[in-house]
């Protein structure tokens, strides 16, 4: 292991920058089975030096994936970088590593345990190649440094465990029963919020300028513009999310995206592409809105609207203007469109919108 400087260790022959890295805390199962990876620090083609440095000390030689970090090795980090302890906090990536310091421990209630890692990403179109890659990825989302679809997330199901996610932090499920006995006899009740792979976003990553009324209904991965509200009922999947500031109150799925100020009633719903094995990615312009319990199949382009209560599939057969009928599909993506259901014959109609959403939405409900 070399002393060199952050600087010479860029200037190696052959050394290449990744494309994205982290520095943070997992949490593991006693056979090191990863349950959780939270990252201090996201960095998407920046503080590359720091990312250097951590590579080295670490171990990672220039290779994507995870290595871990002891207080010994974050003690070296510091050293070798050269900057001054008064003068971390221009240093995000350093501060983390100063933070961090005392984080390698065994949990308090859990037979778990912290690691401090750092993880680098080559390329954002290679797959995740570990569970601590694929969390890294999933908090590039969330960030918003990365929107839906902009990085690979191919084989993500089989790296992630099958995990409690209580009250207390990560719990390998086969651990449960005699974590929550313990937790009851010590009279503290353990709080168990789901049993899943994706944890919820807001554990890990809070964006700027969001609503979120329930919690439990956001995933980690899922991408929140500045100025999204989701209410109660509304639910945002991973790798999936809003681009501008929009109202959800129905069902984002798995790889869907809804433009700026577009509306998601209540209860509606968008197909995903999880949903059925499909593999078209299914998106909703800017201006639109999807009526309450209505639902699509199909892509909406820009100030389109959807009547409550209506579904639209792909293989809907739809009545247009001239009387003539086309199944839905043939419209995905078009603009200035209404879907409606003729309540006399029960046909569903596409007739021309001109303009945008009358009412708009409340930019008081959006002041986030």
């Amino acid at each position: 292991m070399s002393d060199l400087t952050m600087d010479e260790l860029r200037a190696r022959p052959g050394h290449v920058d990744p494309a994205a890295y982290g520095l943070g805390v997992v949490d593991l199962a006693g056979d090191g089975t990863v349950l959780s990876a939270w990252f201090a620090t996201v960095n998407l083609g920046e503080h590359l030096g720091a990312a250097a440095l951590l590579a080295d000390v670490a171990g990672l030689a220039g290779a994507p994936g995870t290595a871990s970090l002891d207080d010994e090795q974050l003690e070296r980090v510091l050293r070798r970088s050269g900057v001054a302890p008064e003068d971390l906090d221009a240093h995000p990536n350093l501060a983390a590593v100063a933070a961090l310091r005392g984080a390698n421990r065994l949990h308090d209630a859990f037979p778990t345990r912290q690691q401090v890692v750092v993880t680098t990403i080559a390329s954002l179109e290679d797959p995740p190649v570990d569970a601590a890659d694929a969390y890294l990825r999933l908090h590039l989302l969330s960030h918003r440094l990365v929107r839906p679809h902009g990085l690979s997330l191919e084989g993500v199901f089989g790296l992630l465990a099958n995990v409690a996610w209580t009250n207390r932090g990560p719990c390998p499920v086969a651990d449960l029963p005699a974590v929550r006995t313990a937790a009851r006899v010590a009279g503290d009740p353990l709080v168990v919020f789901g049993v899943d792979k994706f944890p919820r976003m807001v554990d890990y990553v809070v964006p700027s300028g969001v609503r979120i009324a329930d919690a439990d209904r956001v995933r980690l991965g899922a991408h929140l513009a500045d100025g999204t509200t989701v209410m109660h009922e509304g639910f945002v999947n991973f790798n999936a999310g809003t681009l501008g500031p929009a109202m959800i109150e129905g069902r984002i799925s798995a790889g869907v995206v809804v433009g700026a100020n577009s509306d998601l009633g209540g209860s509606a719903s968008i197909m995903g592409t999880l949903s059925g094995g499909g593999k078209e990615v299914i998106s909703i312009g800017e201006d639109c809105l999807v009526g309450a319990n209505a639902g699509i199949g199909i892509s909406l382009g820009d100030r389109c609207v959807v009547e409550a209560g209506l579904y639209v599939t792909a293989g809907t057969v739809v009545t247009l203007p001239d009387g003539a009928t086309a199944k839905a599909r043939t419209l995905s993506g078009v603009s200035d469109l209404l879907f409606r259901r003729n309540s006399t014959t029960g046909a569903v109609e596409v007739r021309p919108r001109e303009g945008a959403w009358s009412e708009g939405l409340n930019a008081a409900l959006h002041d986030n």
